[in-house]
């Protein structure tokens, strides 16, 4: 094993990590154990999905005691005597653990009674939950926790609002959260047990096998002629990164370190430079086939297979990654670069043959086996298997100490994420107990009142407060558990507006319900009418019984377009909680890049953000057009007009075409921006896609005659 320092899950070095030689080595080949661990679990029938989580947790957290000392300080790190008490707190945590999972049966035999000592082992069992999240995550999770638990046995009673809770008895508390299915051991951790650990796994024997090189090289040979080159390495490395990682922070402390001296050394604003490999890096968890831990949980709340929420989530990402992209061309243009050839470029042919065979066949092969039907589970072991095959074609072969690297760096990257699905579970847990997601989603409707956009910006302005200490799955789960119902519902109103409007009829008890709650309105059944008149009849049903438009959802909704409308709103859902990423006063990937930029923080958050705009645009289109769930002809109809309107908007912030544009122009590129990307209006489309084609032919020849 190489000696090199400790590195956090991230990636980047961390403070007061503990790093003794014979403790690194300890965790080396723990790590390694426990993948293969894995391994066994994913690929036979030894044990139960609940002896897998709970295997799981106490794996991850072993290393995470072991590395994470109680305070992050190079003295308690390097103590022997802190060490000790971690050592015995691990074994009383892995000892109860066991034990409480193991009493399952005998507590089922007493009638699902819990005995004193029983309740005690699963008090143990969740404050080690709380303090590993602590250790690897930080407070907000931990408290998140607390603040969730003791709202079922002791405030939620003292509400006198609607989130008033009578409340559980502690036993059936502590009985749900170690044994139920959204608690501790629960789906979600089944999803880190299996989905997540194995692509966590399949990224770090990429990285292994020198595939990390082989982006960057490519990068540079795709992006190399082009205008702002290096620019856009940063932006391709990060998105083909992104594929094995799914970690925006560990993409921009893996490609920054290259990417960001590289713009630097050609001229871009060091803060630019760290604006766009954040904002890529961010990126990196959009883009398939991995799309970071996100996109299994979104398959496990949707029941919409994996498969095909990577599929549809190509074009958005590609749109995602083009966006930044142009706003990188653009500031190449402005600053009056040009195209310079690299003499110490290697020759794509070259790079091809020295490890493209590494990175390109075991991702093609991952799609290929996703694409025909196999779980993502098997795809990623045998996409593993074809990282070691294909090592052997290139001058980095992997033997047997190589592929131990590997199991024992997919162990080490995945503590924090695993050790966050598992505990989060008890937040999961407490909403679908209580029933909070479903108050909190009549909330959100109620206070938007039918309006989307509203919605969406409370839904973006929720995301940004919990990103602020969340990472970015855990945002999204819970976000997704609160809101999710509440976006469904919205846009499958705006479908069933369209729909009565249209003249649509109505299922005849539906339509006597009309009688009694609007009258007035009972003629208007069966005919042509305005969408305001349409949206009345749907208050007024929902008015005496909001179940009966629900019940319209599925009567009058086409089942394909009910699940695409399920999968907007997750999806919308899913890229908001990427904006915690980029957006201040709490932007950790932009930190991250601003560390490697040496920058001011917060004013690169900034330049990130403004960079990162399409993580904005894109749930717009989700929640307006049928990008995720139209045809292929509807999709790239869509998404080319999208491209042109997301390189008008580039323009309108950059203040540059293909010359600079004070505040009149900027304003009439954001106006045609608009257009381009206005649901639902082809006429406006064209006319701003001619509009700006026009503009921009006009600003070329300007541009040309002032360097004549």
């Amino acid at each position: 094993m190489s000696e090199t320092p400790p590195l956090g899950d991230s990636g980047t070095m961390t403070l007061g990590l503990r790093d003794q030689p014979w403790l690194l080595q300890t965790v080396y080949w723990l790590g390694a154990l426990i993948a293969v661990l894995h391994l066994v679990m994913n690929f036979t029938t030894l044990f139960s999905t609940q002896w897998q989580s709970t295997l799981h947790f106490v794996g991850l957290g072993i290393l995470a005691m072991l590395l994470y000392p109680p305070v992050r300080s190079v003295r308690i790190a390097a103590s022997r005597g802190w060490l000790a008490v971690d050592l015995c707190l691990a074994v009383v945590f892995v000892v109860a653990t066991l034990w409480v999972v193991g009493s399952e049966d005998a507590i089922y035999d007493r009638g699902v009674n819990m005995t004193a000592f029983e309740q005690g082992l699963a008090v143990v069992t969740i404050i080690a939950a709380i303090e590993l999240t602590r250790r690897t995550t930080g407070l907000v999770i931990p408290i998140l926790i607390v603040v969730s638990l003791t709202y079922v046995v002791g405030w939620g009673g003292w509400l006198d609002n609607i989130f008033k809770f009578a409340g559980l008895s502690t036993e059936t508390l502590l009985f749900r959260s170690i044994y139920g299915d959204d608690a501790l051991f629960g789906s979600i951790s089944q999803i880190s047990v299996s989905f997540v650990f194995m692509f966590i796994l399949f990224g770090a024997f990429l990285l292994r096998s020198g595939a990390g090189d082989f982006v960057i090289a490519m990068a540079r040979v795709v992006a190399g002629r082009v205008v702002g080159g290096p620019g856009l390495v940063a932006v391709v490395s990060s998105g083909l990164t992104g594929t094995i990682s799914g970690s925006a922070i560990a993409n921009t402390v893996s490609t920054g370190v290259i990417t960001i001296p590289m713009m630097k050394r050609a001229g871009f604003p060091a803060r630019f430079a760290a604006g766009v490999e954040a904002a890529s890096s961010t990126g990196g968890q959009l883009m398939p086939p991995i799309m970071g831990a996100g996109a299994f949980v979104m398959a496990s709340y949707t029941q919409i297979p994996y498969t095909h929420i990577v599929v549809v989530s190509f074009l958005p990402a590609l749109l995602y990654f083009l966006s930044v992209a142009f706003f990188v061309r653009l500031e190449a243009k402005r600053l009056g670069f040009t195209i310079e050839e690299q003499a110490e470029r290697a020759s794509f042919l070259q790079i091809m043959k020295e490890g493209g065979v590494v990175f390109v066949l075991p991702i093609t092969g991952l799609i290929v086996m996703l694409v025909s039907g196999f779980t993502p589970t098997y795809a990623a072991g045998v996409a593993i298997l074809t990282v070691i095959g294909s090592s052997w074609l290139t001058p980095r072969r992997m033997g047997l100490r190589a592929i131990v690297d590997a199991l024992a760096l997919g162990s080490r990257n995945m503590i924090t994420t695993g050790l966050l699905l598992v505990a989060v579970g008890l937040v999961v847990n407490v909403i679908a107990m209580t029933g909070v997601g479903n108050t909190l989603s009549l909330m959100i409707q109620q206070w938007a009142g039918g309006n989307l956009v509203i919605a969406l910006v409370l839904v973006a302005l929720a995301s940004l407060v919990l990103g602020m200490g969340l990472p970015v799955t855990a945002a999204y789960i819970v976000l997704a558990t609160l809101s999710a119902p509440a976006l469904y519902n919205l846009i499958a109103d705006a479908q069933l507006v369209g729909l009565i409007a249209s003249g649509q009829a109505l299922p005849e008890a539906v339509s006597a319900m009309v009688m009694l709650a609007a009258p007035d309105k009972l003629a208007l059944l069966g005919q042509s009418m305005s969408s305001e008149e349409a949206r009345g009849i749907l208050d007024a049903l929902r008015g005496i019984d909001p179940s009966l438009v629900t019940g319209l959802y599925e009567q009058m909704l086409d089942p394909a377009l009910a699940l695409g409308i399920l999968l907007s709103a997750h999806m919308i859902i899913f890229w908001l909680s990427q904006d915690s990423n980029v957006t201040p006063p709490v932007c950790l990937t932009a930190f991250a890049a601003a560390a490697i930029a040496g920058t001011n923080q917060i004013r690169t958050g900034f330049t990130a953000w403004k960079l990162a705009k399409g993580l904005y645009i894109m749930p717009l289109l989700f929640a307006y057009t049928p990008l995720l769930y139209g045809d292929w002809t509807t999709a790239l109809e869509i998404f080319f007009f999208a491209l042109v309107g997301l390189y008008a908007f580039a323009a309108a912030f950059q203040g540059h075409l293909e010359t600079d544009h004070g505040v009149v122009m900027r304003i009439v590129l954001a106006i045609l921006a608009l257009c381009l990307l206005y649901p639902g209006e082809p006429i406006l489309h064209w006319v701003g896609l001619a509009a700006f084609v026009a503009f921009f032919a006009w600003d070329r020849t300007m541009s040309r005659r002032a360097l004549a």
